[in-house]
């Protein structure tokens, strides 16, 4: 009798595949309130990862952490009518505290731009005071109606970039710096998707923006995935809470403003991108656990891979040691792979004797014997023949998965069918996007002919991208 698969295969079941996948590697949980999430020590060490390399693209920028309040009073978000109008159905509001009837209600932080504003206008007096570049990592919370764990949850974690400029040639620079430099080099060179840059339309642009910039990735599936957004808010939140500055020629200017984020969708992101039938595939430059030491069985196996471990750490690798000899092997061997560490070192009685292990690289498969000697100056090089092979799978996927059309049923039945379609802008416009909407499909992004990004909505040579989304 064929033993039965330890997950759902993608193929018969995509979406339960990936439920398998976050309980099996043991990456998070359901929280006890509907939509909320636990993220379990290894997901949360993705998560970490994360941040850390994105925190290091976001201070190169310029920009500083800060902290705002996770409380807003309900009132700020009524001043901006587009932006409240955008957020009303998400918002979880608190009108009872300390036993008591608030006087004002309070909004959970579902993003920022408001209180964040109110303290500019404070802080903001002169064009000396700008560019002033902030960001938050904070955790945010918008009802979800449909909640999936990392993709759709009630309460996420992220981070929130909000700054204020002189000028709209600034604040629209500094908006696409962020999009490109920060977001894309990040995902693209540390997670391996190949994500395709571009602008929402007026109906998919974030509430009170003038301009949306998104970066969308194909899954494994071939639905979208939005990763991030940098979004240019132009005056309109200036306007809302007096966010002035006195300029060079003693006039008093409104403040030009950008804000921008990304969250713990990239986990998900992250597993339907790369994850097969056997578990998650890490890229080796986000791996918290880029290689693990296992020792099979015997006393001196044990020893010998502590001794690698260390070793191999000194070489400048993230390395964990699993000299667990009372659990079985094979049980062991499957939680790596599951948890898509990108290379295992197997190490028992016979290849000590003959000073060699066994190595097992996650991404490509196989295994292969190699020299002890020889592990830290090997194993660089294969984890980055890794990490291009995911990005390249990535490329491939996206690229053989889309389809050029000519007209909104071709679009739509391109969607359907599990890929994406590049319709001319021009051809689809406004209304087909809606009759789009009605069969589930969404314009992902407007991108020019070229794949750059397009300065306005009807550039010419403007293409559409149609897919469905999570």
């Amino acid at each position: 009798m064929a033993k039965a698969p330890v997950l759902t295969p993608q193929s018969e079941d995509f979406p339960r595949w990936y439920q398998d996948l976050i309980n099996k590697a043991e990456l998070a949980d359901n929280g006890p309130v509907r939509g909320t999430m636990v993220i379990r020590p290894y997901g949360y060490g993705l998560w970490e990862r994360m941040q850390q390399e994105m925190d290091a693209r976001i201070k190169d920028a310029g920009a500083q952490n800060a902290y705002f309040p996770l409380f807003i009073p309900q009132s700020y978000l009524t001043r901006e009518a587009e932006h409240v109008e955008g957020f009303a159905p998400e918002l979880a509001v608190v009108t009872h505290g300390g036993g008591k009837e608030l006087e004002e209600p309070v909004v959970v932080r579902p993003t920022s731009e408001t209180i964040i504003n109110d303290y500019f206008s404070k802080w903001i007096q002169s064009y000396r005071d700008l560019p002033l570049l902030i960001n938050q990592w904070a955790n945010v919370v918008r009802w979800e109606m449909r909640p999936r764990v990392f993709l759709r949850t009630t309460e996420f974690l992220w981070q929130e970039g909000h700054t204020a400029h002189a000028t709209y040639e600034d604040a629209r620079d500094y908006a696409a710096y962020i999009h490109k430099e920060v977001y894309a080099d990040f995902m693209v060179n540390v997670l391996g998707i190949d994500v395709v840059l571009g602008r929402k339309t007026p109906r998919e642009r974030f509430a009170g923006a003038i301009n949306t910039l998104t970066l969308e990735g194909m899954m494994g599936d071939g639905k979208a995935l939005q990763m991030g957004t940098s979004h240019e808010l132009g005056t309109n939140f200036s306007k809302a809470f007096n966010t002035t500055y006195l300029s060079k020629d003693g006039r008093q200017e409104l403040a030009w403003q950008t804000s921008w984020g990304s969250s713990t969708r990239m986990v998900g992101g992250l597993i339907m991108s790369h994850g097969d039938d056997n578990g998650l595939r890490v890229p080796p430059r986000l791996a918290a656990v880029q290689v693990v030491v296992m020792a099979i069985k015997g006393d001196e196996a044990v020893a010998k891979v502590r001794e690698i471990g260390d070793r191999l750490k000194a070489a400048g690798l993230r390395v964990q040691v699993d000299d667990r000899t009372d659990t079985p092997f094979g049980r062991r061997a499957v939680d790596w792979e599951l948890k898509g560490v990108p290379v295992r070192i197997e190490i028992g009685p016979r290849d000590l004797e003959a000073g060699t292990a066994m190595l097992a690289r996650r991404i490509p498969g196989g295994k292969e014997p190699v020299r002890l000697d020889a592990l830290a100056e090997l194993l660089p090089a294969i984890l980055e023949e890794d990490q291009a092979q995911l990005l390249r799978e990535s490329r491939e996927r996206r690229e053989s998965r889309t389809t050029e059309v000519r007209t909104i049923d071709e679009a739509a039945e391109a969607a359907v069918a599990g890929g994406w379609a590049r319709i001319p802008w021009s051809t689809l416009g406004q209304e087909g996007e809606a009759r789009l909407a009605e069969q589930a499909v969404s314009v992902r992004c407007l991108v020019a002919e070229d794949g750059s990004v397009p300065e306005a909505d009807d550039a010419p040579g403007t293409v559409a991208i149609v897919a469905r989304a999570y």
